[in-house]
């Protein structure tokens, strides 16, 4: 090989690829810092921000102190499982605590307490007892009650149900 050669083959360039990873790199890297940081609540403290995002301050005070949970205790209620396939009895016993969205809504709550208990013993005696095993159980039946309470009681709102005591036999 001539000296020209080497000196060509010297000073050639270093490859290509290498700058096309460091410009693919440098912002999956920023990116990945700044979620662990954010999902750690470093940088959303950082930015003033609260937990989900919301800010800090007088306004976020206030809403908290604004909006006071109202419960209304319901009934215990005693119901018998569908148990078709092995006819074996089974039964439900269910405490609960409605969580209404104001104060205001106890008093369409207490009104609409019958409609409210029916809907709920017409649906736990369609339940199978394996439909409530475990706590994917618990919240659909969670999600199933808010679902008929907020039929029950139309005008006022329910948000949560709040199992007391559920016991299956």
């Amino acid at each position: 090989m001539s000296t020209a050669a080497v000196a060509d083959t010297a000073m050639a360039p270093a490859r290509p690829g290498g700058r096309r990873l460091l410009l693919l790199a440098v912002p999956v890297l920023l990116a990945g810092t700044g979620a662990g940081l954010w999902f750690s609540g470093v940088l959303p403290s950082l930015l003033g921000l609260g937990r989900h995002g919301e800010a800090h301050g007088a306004d976020a005070g206030s809403a908290a102190a604004a909006k006071v949970a109202t419960f209304l205790d319901l009934p215990e209620m005693v119901a018998n499982l569908n148990s078709a396939p092995n006819r074996r009895p089974s039964f439900v016993k269910l405490r609960a605590r409605i969580e209404l969205s104001s104060p205001e809504d106890a008093a369409p709550a207490q009104a609409g307490m019958p409609r409210l208990l029916d809907l709920f013993q017409t649906y736990l005696r369609e339940m199978r007892p394996d439909e409530l095993r475990g706590s994917a159980g618990s919240w659909r039946l969670r999600e199933e009650l808010i679902a008929r309470a907020n039929i029950a009681i139309a005008p006022a709102r329910v948000t949560n149900v709040l199992f007391t005591e559920m016991l299956i036999q």
